[in-house]
């Protein structure tokens, strides 16, 4: 596209308008979808979310409620599977930098319909896989309604998956990294701008409803000596060791639930089925870990209790995601960062006193550098972190575990999560001082 094409599309009212449209779709989307999740909850169990529920209900309930809502996930896709193409992030990347995939709006509301499903039934699985997905389709279905060509289409899929993300977690700032970072790997004004005009409206669609402030509640943790730093960059070592332990534990499972004689439904069922029996000893397990992590940043929960909690989530989790059930593991990441930061800021008062800061400030830098080494997107990971927690004391100990985090991630292993799964659809990019590079 040249110079004066960009400014046209720029000065198109109907392209404004597009962005717009995209991110009120995302956002009131994203709002339903919660709203349904917490309204089924409630109905079955008398309690607004999934961990409380769990805890409350007898252990028959927690061992046989995921494996069915995976059944019934994996019934409806199984169905959608004999008509329509599945879908996932990768496509939507696809999508974006590379422009030849179309994101069917029906594909990704039915496989909406069955993420929530799982996500109902206690599946420990993140609910910003469909509401990331929803926000690209939306792009391209409103592209169509209004007649854009193929380059305004890309940009409106990428103001789509940004208003999905910044509706799912109230992060405008790191809405546009993730378009940046993850999913285009370049940045450029002609994909930042319609971002962050898309994120400007979602985030203040989700705000009005879901309420101001950020979604972890604010925070303040304290560095009390500069010699703290070395603490934190051997966080973000450990932090990228634990990530790709997890990664490597999501790829086995990949191997092993999609063997041939491991069919749809029955599969995801399966998978739920050993979620369920890990929820059944620790309920704490049960969906996106958002309440647990949150228990953790305030400290009140035992080590001996975290560190159970972590194990616990990395299997529970493979057996969800890795057996089919639509879902995302960003927030899953996010808790096995936060329960490491946490048990690292444990050890590390116990030896040295008050002389470092609260658990719950490396709770939070664990957050954000296991989401690095999951990512390969320090910036990303940082922003996000100080985003959910507004708490500034520790944006030098983000930057610093981020970076080192993501450093050792991508030399140990090249392919970031998203990228494994976009190599495996036959799709790989290299990204270089020049820019991005397509290589197949």
């Amino acid at each position: 596209m040249t110079g004066p094409e960009r400014a046209n599309l720029w000065s198109s009212p109907r392209f404004l308008a597009g962005v717009v449209a995209v991110a009120l779709i995302a956002s009131v989307f994203a709002a339903a979808f919660r709203g349904a999740l917490a309204t089924a909850v409630e109905l079955w169990s008398g309690h607004r979310d999934l961990v409380g529920a769990m805890r409350a209900s007898p252990v028959w309930v927690r061992l046989l409620l995921p494996p069915l809502g995976a059944l019934l996930a994996g019934t409806l896709g199984w169905l959608t599977s004999k008509r329509y193409p599945s879908q996932g992030v990768g496509d939507v990347m696809e999508a974006v930098v590379v422009g030849r995939t179309r994101l069917s709006m029906r594909v990704t509301l039915l496989k909406s319909l069955a993420s929530w499903f799982a996500i109902a039934g206690g599946g420990s699985l993140g609910r910003e896989g469909p509401l990331i997905q929803l926000g690209g389709a939306s792009g391209h279905w409103v592209a169509d309604r209004l007649g854009m060509k193929a380059r305004g289409a890309r940009l409106l899929v990428a103001a789509g998956v940004a208003a999905g993300f910044a509706a799912a977690y109230n992060t405008p700032f790191a809405a546009v990294l993730f378009v940046v970072e993850v999913v285009g790997g370049v940045a450029v004004l002609e994909v930042v701008a319609p971002a962050l005009l898309a994120t400007a409206v979602a985030t203040s669609v989700s705000r009005a409803i879901a309420g101001e402030g950020p979604i972890f509640g604010a925070r303040s943790f304290a560095v009390h000596h500069p010699l703290e730093l070395f603490a934190f960059a051997g966080l973000g070592l450990a932090a990228a060791v634990a990530a790709i332990g997890f990664m490597a534990l999501l790829s086995f499972g990949e191997r092993v639930f999609h063997d041939r004689r491991l069919r749809l439904p029955w599969r995801p069922a399966l998978g739920g089925l050993l979620a369920g029996g890990v929820i059944a000893v620790m309920p704490e397990v049960a969906g996106n870990g958002y309440e647990p992590l949150n228990e953790v940043l305030d400290g009140r929960l035992a080590v001996g209790l975290v560190l159970a909690l972590l194990l616990s989530k990395c299997v529970a989790t493979t057996a969800s995601v890795s057996s089919g059930s639509p879902g995302g593991v960003f927030t899953p990441t996010l808790l096995l960062g936060g329960g490491l930061g946490f048990a690292a800021g444990v050890a590390l008062r116990a030896v040295f006193g008050d002389a470092v800061g609260a658990p719950g400030g490396y709770a939070l830098v664990g957050m954000a550098a296991t989401l690095a080494a999951t990512t390969h997107a320090p910036l990303l990971a940082a922003v996000m972190a100080f985003e959910l927690s507004g708490d500034y004391a520790v944006v030098l100990p983000l930057i610093i575990a981020t970076a080192v985090a993501a450093s050792l991630s991508r030399t140990l292993r090249r392919d970031s999560l998203y990228m494994a799964e976009l190599k495996n659809a036959g799709v790989e990019w290299e990204l270089t001082l020049e820019g991005r590079r397509i290589v197949k």
